[in-house]
């Protein structure tokens, strides 16, 4: 299953999972491997280059190539001299490269006087550490060409939130401040997610752990997928009232390894059940990596709450999946294969997610959040949680409120209100999110309330 440009997955006539901002997503697998930048033809169409101003809005706008990425650079007329780079999604495997304007932040920007400008990367794929470099040679771009801003802030969806938060890390002395949103901020534990999630189905539906296969191919698909849906009771158009009692554990493994009791997780499973499949990997070096990036032998698949003990039927399920370990050589630090995310950045950062996201899960999150308390980081790093099912199912109200936020922390230091994504009780609340949820969703059981 690829992930599309405008994706959504429809439950019958209920739409639930909408991709906003162009298209910001993780990868979905490809059994193709792309070849490095220096031998793949990536181009750039440059009649889609040139783009309109907003209605009502007056800028300076500009676009080209630079150093094999498209760009495209705006200045509003008010511009009050500082510039927010903003990094794209995932593009997919294809050799034409493309650029996403910044759509849903683009009007705040514009009416409070920042520039903007965003780059095509020269690469597409999970290309993190290029979209890194590309980003950042864009900053340097801005500069000659428009003039040194007082401030630069960076900001992204989803990979673009995994470049976000590399650039914060790694270039800190360039960046005031930085806004990943919906971001794989786990770095490879997405992709550990996607493997646990179809080895667990696996397992649960009867596949004995010598015939699981953690590479999916054209059987998988085929064969396997339809095998563990109706083992599991995950028809598509059916409810969860049809799993059977083994979709039931398969639907509690999933709450857990993707950030654990939270508000809106049925309504997420519901949502992602069946695409989840289709994210098997079938190439687990995810075209960018020396190697298998995929790590599960830390998985730890449970039923419960209890975290601190594993009852027998979950002694024999952790027993019973095959494990995956990742090579060696792809876990290589600093800007070469799928750079970490260790929350060690000296700037102030806001991180926006959706409770409900299961294609870059809510966990993602959890994750960052612990690597920056771990290095005593946690008074660099907000995070904030967003009612929401999508993936990247923000509206202009809540990013630009996180944007504003940030600018206020940085230009005054005033560290703004988060979320705590770490205490279970907290996450587990019902209210959870509605602090910074502007308008709760339609499907969410407080509207109304």
């Amino acid at each position: 299953m690829k992930a599309k440009k405008l994706l959504s997955l429809t439950l019958g006539a209920t739409l639930l999972f909408t991709a906003t901002e162009g298209w910001a997503t993780a990868p979905s697998p490809s059994s193709k491997t792309p070849q490095n930048q220096a031998t793949t033809p990536y181009y750039v169409d440059e009649s889609k280059l040139p783009f309109d101003a907003l209605p009502g809005y007056e800028s300076k706008r500009y676009w080209g190539i630079h150093k094999g990425a498209g760009y495209r650079i705006e200045v509003p007329k008010n511009w009050n001299g500082e510039l927010v780079l903003y990094a794209h999604g995932y593009h997919d495997i294809g050799l034409e490269l493309w650029i996403d304007n910044p759509e849903i932040i683009r009007p705040y920007l514009l009416e409070n006087g920042y520039a903007w400008a965003a780059s095509s990367y020269s690469t597409n794929g999970y290309d993190v550490a290029q979209g890194v470099k590309d980003t950042h040679a864009l900053g340097a771009l801005f500069n000659g060409k428009i003039g040194n801003p007082k401030r630069t802030y960076v900001t992204g969806h989803s990979m673009g939130g995994h470049i976000t938060a590399v650039l914060a890390e790694q270039y800190s002395k360039s960046y005031d401040g930085a806004l990943p949103m919906c971001g794989v901020t786990g770095d490879t534990e997405l992709f550990d997610f996607f493997t646990d999630y179809g080895l667990v189905a696996q397992s649960l539906s009867g596949i004995e752990k010598p015939k699981q296969k953690a590479v999916a191919d054209d059987k998988y698909f085929s064969e396997t997928v339809p095998l563990i849906e109706t083992k599991l009771g995950l028809n598509a158009a059916k409810e969860l009232a049809t799993l059977t009692s083994e979709g039931q554990r398969f639907k509690a493994v999933t709450m857990n390894l993707s950030g654990g009791k939270r508000p809106l997780f049925d309504a997420a499973f519901q949502s992602y059940k069946n695409f989840l499949l289709g994210m098997m990997p079938t190439n687990p070096t995810y075209g960018v990596a020396a190697g298998n990036v995929v790590n599960t032998t830390d998985s730890v698949y449970q039923f419960d709450q209890d975290m601190n003990t594993l009852s027998h039927e979950e002694k024999q399920l952790n027993n019973a999946v095959l494990r995956v370990t990742a090579d060696p050589q792809s876990k290589q630090q600093g800007l070469t294969g799928v750079p970490k995310v260790n929350g060690t950045q000296k700037i102030p950062m806001v991180s926006l997610h959706d409770v409900g996201d299961l294609f870059v899960p809510f966990s993602m999150q959890q994750m960052h959040a612990k690597k920056a308390k771990a290095n005593g980081n946690s008074g660099l790093l907000v995070t904030r949680v967003i009612r929401g099912v999508g993936h990247c199912d923000f509206n202009p109200q809540e990013e630009g409120e996180a944007f504003a936020d940030l600018v206020n922390w940085v230009e005054n230091g005033e560290k703004p209100k988060g979320d705590d994504v770490l205490n279970p009780d907290v996450v587990a609340d019902n209210r959870f999110g509605t602090e910074f949820t502007r308008g709760l969703r339609w499907f969410d059981p407080l509207k109304g309330r």
